[in-house]
């Protein structure tokens, strides 16, 4: 596991690749990695790609897969600091239609909370009328 490093900030699992490419070597074990954590009931993951700067389409198609679980247990997948290549082949693939990415860890987190205003107003108690 190092070329990869796990995570948990504010209870999500953020996976950060420690390699500059990854390929289908990577991409096995990788998947192995997230398969486990997906079992334990992670359904919130951040893929931090900072010092990625390839990525193969077999590494894409793992991605897409775990999209898709997460995407089944009401869950997502986001993308941190896609680099210029990754960037290209995401969209070439046209993976970059469905992941949300994010130039930072930060702000994928907060993307997932929901600001408190927007909270309070859809909870709020609704009016009996007679």
């Amino acid at each position: 596991m190092k070329n990869f490093s796990l995570s948990y900030q504010f209870g999500y699992l953020v996976a950060s690749l420690k390699l500059n490419k990854a390929t289908i070597m990577e991409a096995i074990d990788f998947k192995s990695i997230l398969d486990e954590e997906i079992h334990k009931g992670q359904n919130n993951i951040i893929i931090d790609l900072n010092e990625c700067e390839y990525v193969d389409s077999t590494f894409i198609g793992v991605l897409v897969v775990t999209w898709k679980k997460l995407r089944s247990n009401g869950g997502t997948l986001k993308l941190v600091k896609l680099g210029n290549f990754v960037h290209s082949v995401f969209y070439l693939s046209g993976a970059v239609e469905i992941f949300d990415h994010y130039q930072t860890v930060e702000e994928a987190i907060s993307s997932f909370h929901t600001p408190i205003e927007d909270y309070l107003s859809s909870n709020k108690p609704k009016e009996n009328r007679i």
